[in-house]
């Protein structure tokens, strides 16, 4: 009988690792650099930095270049090839574990699936999606949202250097992949929005990420770091498909969002 860590289950030789866990962790609740995740974890860069090229190894963590600071990168946890390692682990310890026989675990999602959908009462949340010019990647961030929760979790959707008007494609992505329309949407400042409460504050900008009010003293934010997909010298062409694929990235990371908006506490009455 083998004994040795190469008879484990992917997932749970690197997420077994004590330090491996916390910083999976901390990449749960949003993009993270290396120096945020050296005083989370309170551990040396050169032990941070060792660590997450294993996960990035092995497929769980990846890694952008920041827009703001090149020379920066922002780690983020792939949920998606969680839940498939995660799946995986359980059908290695018993065949009865692997999710298309187990009753329990059939909400795993398959690799390219989106996550079960949570429950549809929710609770009174205000969710602000934030970037710099608020015509693409917060836009479509509201409006999936929006869509996703029926309307019953207040969005909206704001830039530190508004357009002049919504970007086409992601009007066309909008409307053609996801069936929502937002061509008679403006693009705001995040300046008009000063003075409101939000319970969530999600940044989808690395540059907006660091000019962004507080928005109140229990406002949980998250970061995730989205490349700009109408970054200057693309073609029509090249932008519509960027637009695709960011637009697809939100809506995973919003499905993944959907639990634990629907399990956060009303913060008032």
């Amino acid at each position: 009988m083998a004994s040795s860590d190469q008879a484990l289950p992917a997932f749970v030789r690197l997420a077994g690792h004590a330090l491996r866990w916390r910083l999976l962790t901390e990449l749960a609740a949003g993009d993270l650099r290396v120096r945020e995740l050296m005083t989370l974890v309170e551990a040396p860069q050169n032990l941070v930095s060792y660590h997450l090229r294993l996960l990035r190894d092995g497929g769980l963590v990846t890694a952008t270049r920041s827009s703001r600071d090149g020379r920066d990168s922002y780690y983020r946890l792939d949920l998606d090839r969680c839940a498939q390692a995660l799946a995986g682990a359980g059908a290695a310890l018993h065949p009865a574990l692997h999710p298309a026989l187990h009753p329990a675990l059939r909400g795993v999602p398959e690799p390219a699936s989106p996550p079960p959908e949570p429950p549809l009462r929710w609770p009174r949340l205000s969710v602000l999606f934030a970037c710099t010019g608020n015509s693409a990647r917060s836009p479509i961030a509201e409006a999936l949202l929006h869509h996703h929760t029926a309307g019953r979790v207040t969005v909206t959707s704001a830039g530190s250097r508004p357009a002049a008007r919504m970007h086409p494609h992601a009007v066309r992505v909008l409307r053609e992949q996801y069936g929502i329309g937002i061509a008679d949407r403006r693009p705001r400042h995040l300046d008009t929005l000063r003075g409101h409460r939000f319970d969530y504050v999600i940044t989808l900008c690395d540059k907006v990420r660091e000019v962004c009010p507080e928005f109140g003293e229990h406002v949980r934010r998250i970061h995730w770091s989205t490349p700009d997909p109408a970054a200057a010298g693309r073609s029509e062409q090249d932008v519509h498909a960027a637009l695709v694929r960011a637009a697809a990235d939100i809506d995973t990371r919003i499905r993944y969002l959907l639990p634990v908006l629907a399990h956060t506490p009303e913060a008032h009455s």
